[in-house]
């Protein structure tokens, strides 16, 4: 980070449309006690650039040059070099200690650029971005997505320095300024006890237990909802090394990606604790359900036993196919972990969903996900089957006397 004396923030915008604006901000946020680098991400402006960092610096680093940018029309391709010649800039800034926050401003174009930016950070870095479209249908979800990034919604446009624009950034500025000041703690806990775990709510009663039991032996327990946005910045944050451990009770989002369901999380969910080595323990809340988006049902759907979680979310039962389907790709993805993996099997239902006489209850489909699972797994993996539901205290008890064997 910064020096102890004075914090350094990095601020990212478009000096070729936002220039008086974006200095303002940078007057501002000098006025706090903080140190402002200014980054301009520029594709189009002309003449030599006021900030620190300049379009053709961001250019070079992304390995191309601003006269190649400037000849191009590949709209796309120029903002992909400009977002990874500045990602590869204020990651050096943050690795060589001279980051300690990031603030931009933007609207559609300068907002998706500089947010994905700011999620090439770790986590717990302040990241605030002022957005003239935050509030436009389907932008928020894609300038946050896994990013632990504050939105500000300017409502106005950022164009020209009135009274009112100057109040959006002068809150902008002293918010991100508290944050890089302020006495926050340490997103990396020192402790060697910090587990992930994810969770639904349906699993949360075990999730709760589990949670409080390791707490008595000093675990930190973080929970990840496990509705393929979360749990995909899960992975993330374990790949980075937050998590010492995982206990992976709602794993749905791998077979979700399988058929491309609402909770997919991608492509890599159920991977990064076995690439680290990180104790993982598995188990299987939502995993014999799906939840494809209801104006996409195919229509053998409707004929599928159902369970309506509320008036907007319905989980559908997979069929015995699917399940080997899932299972085969749990097993895949197990089998090259390099740390040890114990998965835990409730047969009397793998969530509060799963009871007797709720449509979707079928223990004997469960059974045939069991059994590829038990087949495909490498002999050393463990697997605990545990005469219970997932929701009952037995379950619980089970797993973290499992978790606090395995970690």
């Amino acid at each position: 980070m910064g020096n102890s004396s004075q914090k350094a923030v990095l601020i990212i915008s478009t000096l070729d449309t936002k220039g008086v604006e974006t200095l303002y901000l940078k007057d501002k946020i000098k006025s706090l006690g903080v140190n402002p680098l200014l980054m301009d991400i520029s594709m189009r402006g002309k003449g030599d650039s006021p900030a620190d960092i300049t379009p053709a610096q961001v250019a070079e680093a992304g390995g191309s040059s601003l006269e190649d940018i400037h000849a191009s029309r590949e709209r796309s391709k120029i903002t992909n070099i400009t977002i990874k010649g500045a990602s590869k800039i204020a990651g050096d800034l943050f690795s060589n200690g001279k980051l300690d926050g990031v603030i931009a401003m933007g609207g559609s174009t300068g907002s998706l650029m500089a947010t994905e930016v700011m999620r090439s950070l770790p986590f717990g870095v302040p990241k605030l971005m002022i957005s003239s479209t935050a509030a436009l249908p389907g932008l928020s979800t894609r300038y946050i997505g896994t990013g632990d990034i504050i939105l500000f919604h300017s409502v106005i446009e950022i164009s020209g320095v009135t009274d009112l624009l100057k109040n959006v950034m002068d809150r902008a500025a002293c918010a991100l300024a508290g944050m890089v000041q302020g006495d926050v703690t340490s997103s990396r806990a020192d402790t060697g006890k910090a587990i992930a775990m994810t969770m639904l709510g349906p699993c949360e009663q075990c999730a709760s237990s589990v949670r409080k039991i390791l707490e008595k032996s000093d675990y930190q327990v973080t929970g990840f909802s496990a509705a393929g946005i979360s749990d995909r910045a899960m992975e993330q944050m374990m790949a980075a090394g937050l998590f010492q451990g995982v206990i992976d009770l709602a794993p749905g989002g791998v077979g979700e990606h399988l058929f491309g369901f609402m909770r997919d999380a991608g492509p890599h969910r159920m991977e990064a604790a076995g690439n680290a080595g990180v104790p993982q323990i598995i188990s299987t809340c939502s995993v014999n359900h799906m939840t494809p988006s209801k104006r996409k049902y195919k229509p053998e759907y409707h004929d599928r036993p159902k369970y309506d979680l509320d008036k907007l979310r319905t989980w559908i039962r997979l069929s015995a196919d699917e399940l080997k389907q899932v299972a085969e790709a749990f097993a895949e993805k197990l089998n090259r972990a390099k740390g040890p993996v114990c998965v835990m099997l409730p047969l009397k239902g793998w969530s509060s969903v799963d009871y007797p006489g709720n449509a979707t209850f079928n223990p004997d489909e469960d059974r045939v996900f069991d059994a590829v699972l038990q087949e495909k797994l490498r002999p050393d993996i463990t697997v605990m089957e545990v005469d219970a539901n997932m929701e009952d205290p037995a379950f619980a008890e089970a797993v973290a006397k499992a978790a606090l064997k395995i970690f």
